[in-house]
């Protein structure tokens, strides 16, 4: 089998840690929905096996699980039209993760940046699954030959041993079994900075909760947040290359593009001159528009807990349909003795 061979399809994970925000919406849930009018199969996933390679409190484990389904589904993803579902759901992610586990190189993961940002100077004290979390993705995508995979600026490595992991294994077996996914990072807005610092990335762990625009905020806060954001005492320029040394214009320039579905050209073109006295009023009904409806309709959702259940049950249920024959395959080609009529 080529590469060429492999059926488009794309997978992409969210780990489900509470208090979406716009940085959320417009990184990763708008470009989801959007994707599903593109002929290509789509599959989804609440990442919670990822979640608890540091220590969750049940209780907010599951309320951000089902709150992040809620997002995605409010921001557009139609269950009927993509595979929405939860990880610990489909025990085919596991069962690769420790295929690939073996595939791995130690030096390969010791590579990885993110391991180190977040185990920082305690490293001997994070979890074996903090470590070894990069496999686990490499299983998320492949488990179903994903050849597509939607994702911010920082986990583009993770794609990269995701492509070598797949190239080892076809090569030591002597087969074209996994194809080697592509990163797609896409968007004006793929990395939306704090409303408070321009130079920081939108976090729902600032402290400040003026600094994001949460999910779940209703239309008077977002237009508050929007109205008091950071900026500059210079109005926008015309052209796009005047907002290189102004972080928190060229943020909020971003993020109007994005909302707008427009190219950053064409908002210099708009409102090249105004000072954010005007401006700031324009971007702050623009999302209202946009994004007090998903506020609305996360908000019914979650009051109906037992459908939200239902979908990811019944989301789960299509992806080890795909999942299932596919690590059958890759034990068959290890040589591993299947059940009888497995």
């Amino acid at each position: 089998m080529s590469e060429a061979a492999f059926t488009p399809r794309v997978f992409s994970g969210i780990q489900p840690s509470g208090n979406l925000h716009l940085g959320n919406y417009l990184g990763a849930l708008k470009r989801f929905a959007e994707a599903q009018d593109r002929g290509v199969e789509t599959l989804y996933c609440m990442v919670d096996l990822h979640a608890v390679t540091v220590w969750q409190e049940p209780g907010d484990l599951r309320r951000a699980t089902r709150e992040l389904a809620a997002g995605f589904i409010a921001s557009g993803l139609d269950p009927a039209r993509s595979i929405l579902f939860n990880q610990s759901q489909v025990a085919e992610h596991s069962q690769l993760a420790w295929v690939f586990n073996c595939v791995a190189r130690m030096g390969w993961m010791q590579r990885m940046t993110q391991f180190k940002d977040k185990a920082g100077k305690n490293a001997q004290n994070a979890s074996l699954g903090l470590f070894a979390y990069p496999a686990l993705m490499a299983a998320d995508i492949l488990a179903y030959h994903g050849t597509h995979v939607p994702v911010g600026e920082d986990q583009k490595q993770h794609i990269e041993l995701s492509r070598d992991i797949a190239a080892k294994f076809n090569h030591d077996y002597g087969v074209e079994f996994f194809p080697l996914p592509e990163p797609v990072i896409e968007g004006a807005a793929t990395r939306v900075m704090s409303l408070r610092d321009g130079t920081k990335k939108m976090s729902k762990s600032d402290p400040s909760d003026m600094s994001r625009i949460n999910l779940t905020d209703d239309a008077e806060t977002i237009a508050r947040k929007i109205r008091k954001a950071k900026t500059d005492p210079e109005p926008l320029p015309s052209e796009a290359e005047g907002l290189e040394d102004r972080p928190e214009a060229r943020n909020l320039v971003n993020i109007y593009a994005a909302l707008a579905d427009i190219d950053i050209e064409q908002v210099m073109a708009e409102a090249g001159g105004q000072p954010f006295s005007v401006f700031k009023p324009r971007l702050a009904d623009l999302a209202v528009d946009r994004l007090a409806p998903i506020s609305t309709e996360m908000k019914r959702l979650m009051h109906d807990e037992a459908e939200i259940d239902r979908i990811l049950a019944e989301g789960a249920g299509r992806a080890r349909a795909i999942a299932a024959p596919i690590l059958r395959k890759t034990y068959d080609i290890m040589g591993m003795v299947s059940a009888p009529g497995g």
